[in-house]
């Protein structure tokens, strides 16, 4: 009689206890301080006075030099807390989480791993630069393309508080026509993109070399855990810097502020959708953004394609995310987005 087969190595080993449930404390209380706590206060302040703060992008120096370190001062003051738990967050998966439960859950390319990755991601509501360390540090452990890419779009497009802001300064229309675009964008785009990526060669990527956290290593946990943290933070937080600032440079160019300059046109719904797509801005920053520009004459169809791009991608997010999917998967997903905001802007030309 033959013998039974021995499980495959440390696959089906219990995974200890105490790190799911550290995982979740980590994510409960870092997302608590960073973004519930004050989101929650945020919508009072919202509902009260139609407005959640000045534009980020006005008030900017004309000289290039001045306009990087200014507006990289800016925002990386509103976002460094996010973006520090991102990172967090992005290595802790790799280590406390069990790549085969992610494998099953998350890993397949099927619809209802696309759908799931984007429902995980909602709690998270990071700005689009803050959830990518997360979605490479998923991408570590085996997830799919199509669950990933709808984790990082979810958490800026569909961030329920987002949502809540922009109907109190905006009007409930907005965000009503955000969120049926939002859905529509995540999950097609991400979908799509998995689909036309399938038979790519994965990218280079430290993952390649980086064991399994659920492998039963002779590393003890931190060093496994420490080297996760080094490897996702020197393949995203020096490109995201430089990014930053080059983008502060350019925003004089990007979104013209003269009066009646932006109007209800296809050829500047175009113009910042593309815009949108490249630029960086904190969580919720496009709902000032727009109030100020609607107000200098801005038209409703260049407005939601902006609400619709400007959160979604940048051109920071994306250069975070080269290691963790391939050149192909990432312009098609900055072209899909932006072909939704072009989209969403000619819908709200016609019926706003």
């Amino acid at each position: 009689m033959s013998q039974p087969l021995p499980a495959s190595g440390s696959q089906t080993r219990s995974w200890p206890l105490w790190k799911p449930v550290l995982f979740l404390l980590v994510v409960a209380v870092g997302l608590y301080y960073v973004k519930w706590q004050p989101y929650y206060g945020k919508a009072f302040v919202a509902a009260e006075s139609h407005s959640i703060g000045g534009s980020i992008l006005a008030d900017g120096a004309h000289n290039p030099w001045m306009a990087a370190w200014q507006y990289a001062l800016t925002y990386f003051a509103a976002v460094w807390k996010a973006a520090l738990l991102g990172v967090l967050v992005g290595s802790l998966v790799q280590v406390l989480i069990p790549r085969d439960w992610l494998v099953r859950t998350l890993g397949h390319q099927r619809f209802s791993g696309t759908l799931l990755g984007s429902l995980i991601a909602l709690p998270g509501m990071m700005c689009t630069c803050c959830a990518a360390p997360v979605a490479a540090g998923l991408r570590r452990q085996s997830v799919s393309s199509g669950a990933a890419l709808a984790f990082w779009l979810s958490n800026p497009v569909l961030n329920p508080a987002t949502l809540i802001f922009m109907g109190f300064v905006l009007g409930w229309q907005f965000a009503a026509m955000r969120l049926a675009a939002g859905v529509i964008m995540v999950l097609g785009v991400a979908w799509l993109v998995q689909r036309l990526t399938a038979n790519d060669a994965p990218p280079a990527s430290e993952a390649v070399t980086t064991p399994p956290a659920c492998e039963s290593a002779p590393q003890p946990f931190l060093r496994r855990w420490l080297t996760a943290l080094w490897t996702l933070c020197w393949s995203t937080i020096p490109v995201y810097i430089l990014a930053v600032l080059l983008l502060g440079a350019a925003r004089v160019w990007l979104f013209p502020y003269a009066e009646g300059a932006v109007d209800n046109s296809l050829l500047w719904i175009i113009g910042l959708a593309l815009a949108g797509c490249l630029f960086v801005i904190p969580t919720a920053a496009e709902i000032p953004i727009v109030q100020a520009m609607m107000l200098a004459g801005m038209g409703p169809g260049p407005a939601l394609a902006l609400l619709m791009t400007l959160p979604a991608v940048s051109l920071p997010s994306l250069l975070m995310l080269k290691k963790a999917f391939s050149a192909k998967a990432l312009c098609l997903t900055a072209a899909l987005v932006a072909l939704c905001g072009i989209l969403t802007g000619m819908v709200g030309m016609f019926i706003f």
